[in-house]
Protein backbone atom coordinates (compact mmCIF):
# COMPACT_ATOMS: atom_id res chain seq x y z
CA UNK A 1 0.00 0.00 0.00
CA UNK A 2 0.96 3.15 -0.87
CA UNK A 3 0.64 6.31 1.42
CA UNK A 4 0.35 9.98 0.95
CA UNK A 5 0.29 12.92 3.10
CA UNK A 6 -0.57 16.30 2.33
CA UNK A 7 0.40 19.28 4.64
CA UNK A 8 -0.46 23.12 5.10
CA UNK A 9 -0.62 25.53 7.71
CA UNK A 10 -3.79 24.80 9.36
CA UNK A 11 -5.66 22.04 7.45
CA UNK A 12 -8.77 23.99 6.11
CA UNK A 13 -8.46 24.56 2.79
CA UNK A 14 -5.27 23.17 1.00
CA UNK A 15 -4.73 19.85 2.08
CA UNK A 16 -7.59 18.95 2.71
CA UNK A 17 -8.92 19.87 -0.59
CA UNK A 18 -5.75 18.25 -2.13
CA UNK A 19 -6.96 14.97 -0.02
CA UNK A 20 -10.33 15.25 -1.30
CA UNK A 21 -9.37 15.45 -4.79
CA UNK A 22 -7.57 12.72 -4.34
CA UNK A 23 -9.84 10.62 -2.91
CA UNK A 24 -12.64 11.39 -5.52
CA UNK A 25 -9.92 10.56 -8.48
CA UNK A 26 -9.18 7.43 -6.40
CA UNK A 27 -12.89 6.23 -6.29
CA UNK A 28 -13.06 6.75 -9.91
CA UNK A 29 -9.88 4.30 -10.75
CA UNK A 30 -9.97 1.03 -9.17
CA UNK A 31 -6.40 -0.10 -9.82
CA UNK A 32 -5.69 2.78 -7.25
CA UNK A 33 -7.78 1.74 -4.48
CA UNK A 34 -4.71 0.73 -1.82
CA UNK A 35 -3.64 4.23 -2.04
CA UNK A 36 -3.73 5.97 1.55
CA UNK A 37 -4.71 9.73 1.87
CA UNK A 38 -4.42 12.25 4.90
CA UNK A 39 -3.93 15.62 5.18
CA UNK A 40 -2.74 17.29 7.98
CA UNK A 41 -2.18 20.96 9.08
CA UNK A 42 1.81 22.52 10.44
CA UNK A 43 -0.03 23.28 13.42
CA UNK A 44 -3.59 22.20 15.89
CA UNK A 45 -5.35 25.56 15.68
CA UNK A 46 -8.24 23.94 13.81
CA UNK A 47 -8.43 20.55 14.93
CA UNK A 48 -11.42 18.77 14.56
CA UNK A 49 -12.81 21.40 12.19
CA UNK A 50 -14.19 20.73 8.70
CA UNK A 51 -12.34 22.37 5.83
CA UNK A 52 -13.05 26.06 5.40
CA UNK A 53 -16.95 26.55 4.07
CA UNK A 54 -15.80 28.57 0.99
CA UNK A 55 -13.15 25.84 -0.26
CA UNK A 56 -15.81 22.89 0.63
CA UNK A 57 -18.22 24.69 -1.71
CA UNK A 58 -15.88 25.51 -4.75
CA UNK A 59 -15.03 21.98 -4.53
CA UNK A 60 -18.40 20.30 -4.46
CA UNK A 61 -19.16 22.66 -7.81
CA UNK A 62 -16.71 19.90 -9.65
CA UNK A 63 -18.06 17.13 -7.62
CA UNK A 64 -15.64 16.72 -4.83
CA UNK A 65 -16.74 16.56 -1.16
CA UNK A 66 -14.44 17.25 1.40
CA UNK A 67 -14.99 15.51 4.43
CA UNK A 68 -11.68 15.20 6.28
CA UNK A 69 -11.69 17.09 9.65
CA UNK A 70 -8.24 19.43 10.40
CA UNK A 71 -5.16 18.00 12.33
CA UNK A 72 -1.80 18.65 13.15
CA UNK A 73 1.24 16.66 11.83
CA UNK A 74 2.62 14.03 14.34
CA UNK A 75 6.36 12.36 14.41
CA UNK A 76 4.91 9.55 13.43
CA UNK A 77 3.68 10.55 10.09
CA UNK A 78 7.10 10.93 8.79
CA UNK A 79 7.37 7.38 9.34
CA UNK A 80 3.81 6.39 8.00
CA UNK A 81 3.46 7.84 5.11
CA UNK A 82 5.64 7.30 1.50
CA UNK A 83 5.31 10.39 0.45
CA UNK A 84 4.72 13.87 2.19
CA UNK A 85 3.33 16.78 0.52
CA UNK A 86 3.84 20.00 1.22
CA UNK A 87 1.61 23.59 -0.34
CA UNK A 88 4.45 25.78 -0.23
CA UNK A 89 7.67 26.55 0.56
CA UNK A 90 7.88 27.93 4.05
CA UNK A 91 5.32 24.32 4.94
CA UNK A 92 8.14 22.64 3.26
CA UNK A 93 11.16 23.72 4.85
CA UNK A 94 9.52 23.80 8.65
CA UNK A 95 8.85 19.89 7.51
CA UNK A 96 12.64 19.48 6.47
CA UNK A 97 13.21 20.90 10.07
CA UNK A 98 11.57 18.25 11.86
CA UNK A 99 12.39 15.24 9.14
CA UNK A 100 15.34 14.24 11.56
CA UNK A 101 16.17 10.88 9.16
CA UNK A 102 17.43 11.39 5.93
CA UNK A 103 14.69 8.50 4.50
CA UNK A 104 12.11 10.91 6.08
CA UNK A 105 13.49 13.91 3.84
CA UNK A 106 13.24 12.00 1.07
CA UNK A 107 9.94 11.58 1.36
CA UNK A 108 8.86 15.75 0.98
CA UNK A 109 7.88 16.96 -1.91
CA UNK A 110 5.33 19.98 -2.98
CA UNK A 111 2.34 19.30 -4.09
CA UNK A 112 2.69 20.19 -7.02
CA UNK A 113 5.97 18.49 -7.34
CA UNK A 114 4.27 15.54 -10.06
CA UNK A 115 1.97 18.59 -11.74
CA UNK A 116 1.83 18.87 -15.85
CA UNK A 117 1.30 22.50 -15.67
CA UNK A 118 1.92 24.26 -12.27
CA UNK A 119 5.61 22.06 -11.54
CA UNK A 120 7.01 23.19 -8.38
CA UNK A 121 5.09 26.02 -7.77
CA UNK A 122 3.22 27.20 -4.29
CA UNK A 123 -0.46 26.34 -3.61
CA UNK A 124 -1.26 29.99 -2.83
CA UNK A 125 -3.49 29.85 0.01
CA UNK A 126 -6.88 31.23 -0.14
CA UNK A 127 -7.79 31.83 3.05
CA UNK A 128 -7.83 35.81 2.88
CA UNK A 129 -8.86 36.15 -0.48
CA UNK A 130 -11.77 36.16 -3.03
CA UNK A 131 -13.75 33.29 -4.52
CA UNK A 132 -11.41 32.97 -7.48
CA UNK A 133 -8.12 31.91 -5.40
CA UNK A 134 -10.37 28.69 -4.62
CA UNK A 135 -10.69 27.89 -7.84
CA UNK A 136 -7.33 28.48 -8.69
CA UNK A 137 -5.86 26.30 -5.57
CA UNK A 138 -8.44 23.59 -7.01
CA UNK A 139 -7.33 23.92 -10.44
CA UNK A 140 -3.67 23.12 -9.14
CA UNK A 141 -4.38 20.54 -7.09
CA UNK A 142 -6.42 18.65 -9.56
CA UNK A 143 -3.40 19.03 -12.07
CA UNK A 144 -1.10 17.98 -9.28
CA UNK A 145 -3.26 14.64 -8.02
CA UNK A 146 -3.56 13.88 -11.92
CA UNK A 147 0.07 13.92 -11.98
CA UNK A 148 0.82 12.12 -8.82
CA UNK A 149 -1.42 9.37 -9.44
CA UNK A 150 0.76 8.71 -13.02
CA UNK A 151 4.11 8.81 -11.04
CA UNK A 152 2.14 5.68 -8.66
CA UNK A 153 0.88 3.91 -11.74
CA UNK A 154 4.26 4.31 -13.52
CA UNK A 155 6.43 3.48 -9.99
CA UNK A 156 3.81 -0.06 -9.49
CA UNK A 157 4.85 -0.82 -12.78
CA UNK A 158 8.67 -0.95 -11.87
Amino acid sequence: MTSVLFVCLGNICRSPAAEGILRHMVSQNSSLKDLEIQSCGLGSWHAGNLPDLRMQEAAKKRGVTLTSRAQAITPEFFNRFDYILAADHEVLKTLQKHAHQPEHKAKLYLMTAFSQGYTNEEVPDPYYGGEAGFELVLDMLEDACEGFLSHIKKSKKS
